[in-house]
């Protein structure tokens, strides 16, 4: 949630962006839209040098450091803005960091105002409010504790239309057992504090009541008084496997994932893509390495040039070369016309290179003799063409262990890794699996025309147990599996493929025997999932399919230490 320190009036005139810590776009407003001339898609590098000009660009950059270091608003910030590139006016700005239901900050919102001090020739459209688009309910109310604003994800969740709740006092919506008296809004209110995590009961619209986890915090005015508070809320039941729960913040292009490492692998991946370097990817089978490769096309200057794939491995070595290279007519026996070669079709895009481990010794020394000149001969041809294309390249091999047993030539291996990525396998990164469930059934449910919804809670604690030796593709084929043969709207453990096809021998799970299928865990699931966890109490609630409080409650009651 933005923690709203600074004064900052919400206003119809205001252009708002928000982005992820690496610049990636979550959403826009029509005043941006305006401002840079297209609207820009979620998930894509946001341009910025289109709103700012270049000697305002490292102000703003350390704004939004500043912001995600350190989780607090940098607000009075003034900067010259771009109209379409050119024209420039005065705006007031602020940065207010957007926390998830961790507090890690997913994002920022940066805010923009135009400064009284400098006329503009320009006149700002309204919009509708970015922050309709968050991921999680949002409302703010007066210091008459009406409400003033309400999100449609707020809407969602309760049930209620913003035009049904705005004016009316906030306890009469909700209705929550602790309103009027510990409700963490009256302690913002009260304290100019923020409450994070805070659990509370409430009613939706149709009667039923549901928990959520709230944040809150003031709102000023410029003069720095309290003109009243905001709550952002996620409901604790919120499965993150459910069909809609994908955000943009958790991908990069098709590339999805929540975890550390993904999320490192996010930040980078803009930087690189802009870059003209060579990449090395790196990872085992299934990890999504050709994924990663056309993000990185696509995200970079090369994105309207062509985008050439070649498995390295997929054909003979004597056809390989004439592969890469092309050949001239009469070449060798059966080359009866000229052939264009992978690197004269990729022109001045990109070139991916996969399974580049497989290439022989001679081959590589042809290759590494084209990456240090830049040109390159058909063959049977005598006259150089120029080598214009970018190299990606990826492996599943161990590179340093090949070039120890003199397999891959040293010199290679570091014309091709001007920049290295290592993709970590499944088995690495488990808090992904929802996410991925999610994206899976979202694109079957497209191809098989079905209306499947999510996974049975016994089948996300088998993922969750299982090692994936296939890695994201293996999963994907699990899901796939289990489309062909599922009728309603729910995927059971019955219409999982037989797991004796997918486990090693070092691993024999079955999905009728792991430990945190049973509804209700016992004491020695839940000592298990604990243990799994380093003590962790959300991280073992997860991978029991409980929610925090239910854990709780179970460790309470087994009186567990």
């Amino acid at each position: 949630m933005p923690k709203l320190e600074q004064p900052y009036p919400i206003q119809t005139s205001d252009g708002f962006i928000a982005l992820t810590p690496s610049f990636l776009t979550m959403s826009t407003n029509h005043v941006i839209s305006w401002l840079i001339g297209h609207e820009p898609k979620p998930g894509t590098l946001f341009p910025l040098y289109k709103l700012f000009c270049e000697k305002d660009l490292i102000k703003v950059k350390s704004a939004i450091s500043y912001a995600v270091k350190n989780k607090k608003t940098k607000a009075g910030l003034e900067i010259e803005l771009l109209y379409k590139g050119t024209s420039e006016f005065l705006c007031s700005y602020s940065v207010h960091p957007v926390f998830d239901s961790k507090q890690d900050v997913t994002g920022v919102i940066l805010c923009f105002e135009k400064a009284k001090k400098k006329r503009s020739v320009y006149n700002l459209p309204e919009h509708d409010n970015v922050l309709d688009e968050l991921p999680e309910g949002l409302f703010t109310i007066t210091t008459n504790w009406q409400i003033s604003y309400f999100n449609k994800t707020a809407e969602k969740i309760t049930g209620y239309k913003s035009k049904e709740v705005i004016g009316k006092y906030c306890w009469e919506i909700f209705k929550s057992d602790i309103c009027k008296n510990l409700c963490p809004l009256r302690k913002s209110m009260n304290n100019s504090e923020t409450y994070i995590n805070q659990e509370i009961k409430i009613f939706n619209k149709d009667g039923t009541r549901q928990t959520i986890i709230a944040n809150t915090s003031v709102l000023k005015n410029r003069l720095g008084e309290i003109s009243g508070a905001i709550e952002t809320f996620l409901p604790v039941q919120q499965k993150t496997y459910l069909a809609d729960t994908v955000k943009y913040h958790h991908s990069f292009e098709n590339i999805i994932g929540k975890s550390e490492k993904m999320q490192q692998l996010f930040a980078m991946l803009p930087d690189i893509a802009e870059s003209d370097a060579n990449i090395l990817i790196c990872g085992e089978n299934g990890t999504g390495k050709d994924i990663v490769a056309k993000a990185i096309h696509t995200h970079s200057m090369r994105k309207k040039e062509p985008y050439i794939a070649v498995n390295c491995s997929a054909f003979a070595e004597s056809l390989l070369e004439s592969e890469l290279f092309g050949h001239e007519k009469s070449a060798f026996t059966g080359a009866d016309r000229l052939k264009i070669g992978r690197f004269e079709l990729a022109g001045t895009g990109t070139l991916f290179l996969d399974e580049i481990g497989e290439l022989k010794p001679e081959l590589q020394v042809k290759l590494l003799r084209v990456l240090d000149q830049r040109e390159f001969e058909r063959v049977g041809g005598t006259q150089s063409i120029d080598m214009t294309a970018r190299i990606i390249s990826a492996t599943n091999k161990n590179l340093t262990k090949a070039i120890a047993d003199k397999s891959f030539r040293e010199d290679f291996y570091y014309r091709l890794r001007t920049v290295s990525l290592t993709l970590p396998p499944l088995r690495e990164k488990k808090e992904d699996i929802p996410l991925l469930v999610t994206h899976f059934i979202k694109l079957f449910n497209k191809k098989y025309k079905k209306e499947i919804r999510s996974v049975d809670t016994k089948v996300m604690r088998f993922f969750r147990q299982y090692n994936f030796p296939g890695n994201v593709r293996e999963l994907k084929q699990i899901i796939e599996h289990a489309f062909v043969f599922t009728k309603g709207p729910v995927i059971f453990l019955s219409k999982l493929p037989d797991f004796k096809e997918f486990n090693t021998k070092e691993q024999q799970l079955t999905p009728q025997k792991t430990l945190f299928t049973v509804k209700k865990p016992g004491k020695k699931a839940i000592l298990h999932a604990l243990s799994l966890c380093d003590g962790k109490r959300q991280k073992a609630a997860d991978l029991l399919s409980i929610s925090r409080t239910s854990l709780w409650r179970l460790i309470k009651k087994l009186e567990i230490e």
